[in-house]
């Protein structure tokens, strides 16, 4: 295996351990003090949870905001703000090879996830309303899964979730070291020339008026013809 390869999965092992050790920490908690209230009891497990979701808290990165210098999230050298996203291919539900430079002329929010995040569920149903109601204005969700089981975990979950935005497989995790997403989910927004404006690390309320905001002025800019796409 790539040695790249290597250390992206030993993050994703790494997080599979973390989150079943603080559901294991929050039975023990629960079985040991029963009797202690419920207000301590909801703030022990708000600590728990806490702490699992270390490496899924959202916040944002954009020219008007760079990422906390105490948190290091991806390996030297991903693409940041302002830089051209790098092109991939990679295969959807139906086995069909899709590219990143298919979709060049929309604003295409690319967002890597796993089926066992918890964090990635929960931002899924407001990525599919703001799907929805902008993909007719140019707006493209690109979700590429990190899972190794590929579709037989993946098309259960859009099944579940009743997601119609298109989703893509990296099953040796390669396009997600390409991009720096050692912690999921992780966003990034492109615009129609394909250049990176926004990283999101962790999830977002995507169809918030906010983030809705933040789209329609993306996808009110008009296409211009730069010298190089993706």
């Amino acid at each position: 295996m790539h040695v790249r390869g290597f250390w992206g999965y030993i993050d994703l092992v790494l997080c599979h351990f973390f989150r079943d050790l603080s559901f294991f920490m929050r039975s023990v908690l629960k079985a040991t003090f029963t009797h202690l209230s419920k207000p301590a009891l909801l703030l022990g497990g708000v600590g728990a949870f806490c702490a699992f979701l270390g490496c899924d808290s959202g916040y944002s990165e954009s020219p008007q905001a760079e990422a906390p210098p105490s948190r290091s999230v991806a390996y030297q050298g991903r693409p940041t703000v302002g830089s051209l996203a790098p092109n991939f291919r990679l295969m959807d539900l139906h086995g069909k090879a899709v590219s990143l430079s298919d979709y060049r002329g929309k604003v295409i929010l690319l967002n890597f996830w796993a089926t066992w995040c918890g964090p990635c569920r929960v931002e899924m149903p407001a990525m599919e309303a703001l799907y929805r109601s902008m993909q007719s204005k140019g707006l493209e969700i690109l979700a590429v899964s990190v899972d190794q089981e590929g579709t037989a975990v993946t098309r259960p979950f859009q099944e579940a979730l009743g997601l119609s935005f298109p989703i893509l497989h990296d099953q040796d995790y390669q396009v997600g070291l390409t991009y720096g997403a050692r912690t999921l989910p992780m966003t990034f927004a492109i615009d129609r020339q394909g250049i990176i404006r926004q990283l999101v690390f962790g999830s977002r309320d995507w169809n918030s008026p906010e983030a809705r905001r933040g789209i329609a002025e993306v996808l009110q800019e008009p296409i211009q013809e730069p010298s190089q796409r993706m």
